[in-house]
């Protein structure tokens, strides 16, 4: 993927008025065959893109699902190399966000993890812990490859501070559903719709919406004032427990809600 596969990807959805189905999985779990399985099918399952997360030992945003999923992959010796490795040799036919924490980028080095990466195939990078203007140094490296640098936006962001992370980012806007950690939810957040609309008045960088989406019926409702839906655990809890083949086929679910939902829009 070039480094503006992201940006057309999702300038193209956004012309089509389709939602982007972004499922996260974690790299080398629950083996590696099922990562490269998992991002070769994510194109005919539906996705428009795949977050591949880089275990890490002290995952703080994750919910016991993700972390479980880390700390297995990191026992199979599933390091950011190795999640580089993987994805160089999936050969994905969707754009893939490395979703990374900082200490793997820095013990690796920013500006090599960049290139890396983009050597790899990534069609950009979210650092889940780097907040804009906390480093404007590794910033610069993990931009020097070329590759869109995906930023975080959480509910109880303040406007002066969600416009400089809109200014500071590239690709697309994670918005966060919901204070704490990842993992599937019973219900979404009755404001969720206003946070959409205050960052786009922000930004006209399309936006995703994430963290505790776990059923079809919520990715639609999302899908009502979103331009993506963004599922990490609820996906990695069917990669857990029947691997890609499952993961994919549930999948398939959620893009045809997402899909219904645009036919009765």
């Amino acid at each position: 993927m070039s480094d503006s596969a992201l940006a057309a990807r999702l300038a193209d959805l956004r012309a089509a008025r389709r939602t982007a189905l972004i499922p996260y999985i974690t790299a080398g779990y629950p083996g590696p065959d099922e990562t490269t399985a998992f991002l070769r099918g994510a194109a005919a399952a539906g996705a428009d893109a795949v977050e591949l997360g880089v275990p890490w030992s002290d995952p703080v945003a994750d919910g016991p699902t993700i972390q479980a999923s880390t700390h297995a992959a990191l026992q199979q010796g599933t390091t950011l190399a190795r999640t580089l490795a993987l994805l160089a040799g999936a050969r994905a036919d969707v754009p893939v966000v490395v979703f990374t924490y900082l200490n793997p980028v820095l013990a690796h080095g920013a500006a090599r993890f960049a290139a890396d990466a983009k050597r790899a195939g990534a069609a950009g990078l979210l650092v889940t812990d780097l907040p804009v203007g906390a480093d404007d140094a590794v910033e610069r490296d993990l931009l020097s490859a070329g590759l869109p640098l995906v930023r975080l936006v959480a509910p109880t962001t303040p406007p002066r501070r969600r416009r400089a992370i809109a200014e500071g980012s590239q690709g697309f806007l994670y918005l966060i559903a919901r204070l704490g950690v990842t993992g599937e939810s019973g219900a979404l957040s009755s404001v969720l719709g206003e946070q959409v609309a205050a960052l786009r008045a922000v930004s006209d960088l399309p936006i995703a919406v994430g963290f505790g989406i776990s059923s079809p019926e919520q990715a639609a409702a999302v899908a009502a004032y979103a331009d993506g839906v963004v599922i990490g655990s609820a996906v990695v809890s069917r990669m857990g427990r029947g691997g890609a083949a499952e993961a994919l086929g549930w999948l398939r679910t959620v893009r045809a809600a997402l899909d219904a939902r645009r036919a009765g829009a």
